[in-house]
């Protein structure tokens, strides 16, 4: 099964986030410093509705209201 989202990917998304460290994304998303290190380690596959929430945050922030 491929991964629903590239270390790459998960990195930008926190830069675009403003989330400068791995425990400040944990903290947001309620996962653990540790999670987010795998993921970023491409040891772990991001789960679907991780890589599904930050996507649409990022969206969400290009929309003007």
């Amino acid at each position: 099964m491929l991964a629903s989202m590239a270390p790459e990917e998960l990195r930008n998304l926190m830069r675009k986030l403003g989330y400068k460290t791995q425990a400040d994304l944990a903290a947001a998303i309620g996962v653990s410093r540790s999670a987010v290190s795998l993921w970023l380690e491409g040891k772990v596959g991001v789960p679907r509705p991780v890589a599904m929430l930050l996507r649409m945050l990022v969206g969400a922030q290009r929309r003007p209201y």
